[in-house]
């Protein structure tokens, strides 16, 4: 059964292009989201396996949205996104339960090796 992912990010480009990777990559795509209010709503709709959350986002950004979804599901698993220079940020990240990021631009082998070893 193919692995449920959610996609977060406030660019509907990048969205698409992660969407493009995991679907040509056997994973199913349940849901996309813009913000992390957005996130933690289609969390609860979706129960995905998997979650690729962006960082810095309007409404709710990325961390805040990462807490929430771990407070629903003590044990989901969310990899960040991020742009570079953002290092400070994604060490809050892994310390509030986040099990990689990526670095923007998405590069196609090291976005399935992040959601390979999280889903292993």
């Amino acid at each position: 059964m193919a692995h449920k992912v959610l996609i977060v990010d406030d660019a509907a480009f990048m969205r698409m292009m992660i969407k493009d990777i995991l679907s040509k990559n056997g994973y199913d795509v349940v849901g996309e989201a813009a913000d992390g209010a957005q996130a933690v709503e289609k969390y609860k709709e979706t129960q995905p396996d998997l979650v690729t959350m962006d960082i810095t986002m309007p409404e709710m950004d990325g961390i805040t949205a990462l807490k929430e979804i771990k407070k629903l599901n003590p044990n989901a698993k969310i990899i960040m996104c991020s742009a570079m220079g953002q290092q400070a940020m994604v060490i809050d990240a892994i310390q509030a339960g986040a099990k990689d990021f990526i670095v923007k631009p998405f590069q196609a082998d090291r976005v399935l090796e992040a959601i390979a070893k999280t889903l292993s």
